[in-house]
């Protein structure tokens, strides 16, 4: 019988580019209690998931960490995260040492869960409980986003954020091709692409020079 996917698992899956230290695991492990805790009434994740919680959601979003680190020269890049749901990728990152992360969820439960495990777990991040389309914008270095648009719809709402320097960090699927094509009809772009390593169906895309066509 195979065991099933751990928080051990993932250190080992980000060993040795990336080391996750005693205390970011004991973090680590209390975001997944509280997510563990609050998901029978709050429904914050795919029900059939949470099983595989480490694998398909935590080890999904730290990937990130270690490629943000090798692809930006920032000391502290700022970073926002677009549709953030229950925190993935973003409080994830945020506890793996991203400094300065925002997160924007609009839905009132979600957004209550992500200040709650900011708060328990000593995370310090931004969180707005709006719709990207009503905050203000200011710039930042890092776009990422996970389940939560295609990439036509994430650079239109990401676009009053971007400046010349600005990387988007998309987490997708099988459909990445083919969002990526429609993306093209509107939208000037380098695409980068990284094999997931937690979902072999899955692609990592880095979006960079990124400009509306006119």
């Amino acid at each position: 019988m195979t065991s099933r996917f751990s928080l051990d698992d993932l250190c080992a899956a980000l060993a040795p580019s990336f080391d996750v230290s005693r205390e970011t695991r004991d973090r680590l492990a209390r975001y997944a209690g509280l997510l563990e805790k609050w998901q029978p009434a709050q429904n914050l994740v795919a029900g059939a998931t949470l099983q595989e919680m480490w694998r398909r959601h935590f080890l999904d979003s730290a990937q990130l960490a270690p490629l943000i680190v090798r692809y930006r020269s920032d000391q502290a890049p700022v970073l926002l995260d677009i549709g953030s749901g229950a925190g993935f990728p973003a409080l994830v990152l945020a506890i793996l040492g991203v400094a300065d992360v925002h997160m924007v969820e609009a839905n009132q439960r979600k957004a209550a869960f992500l200040r709650t495990v900011a708060r328990e777990t000593s995370t310090n991040v931004t969180i707005y409980d709006q719709r990207i389309e009503d905050l203000a914008a200011f710039p930042v270095d890092i776009v990422t986003a996970r389940a939560c648009a295609s990439v036509t719809q994430l650079l239109g709402w990401a676009w009053p954020f971007c400046h010349d320097e600005t990387q988007a960090w998309f987490l997708k699927g099988e459909k990445a091709d083919e969002e990526l094509t429609e993306a093209a009809a509107m939208w000037k772009m380098s695409v980068d692409r990284f094999d997931s390593v937690s979902d072999p169906r899955g692609v990592i895309l880095r979006l960079q020079h990124i400009s509306p066509r006119s």
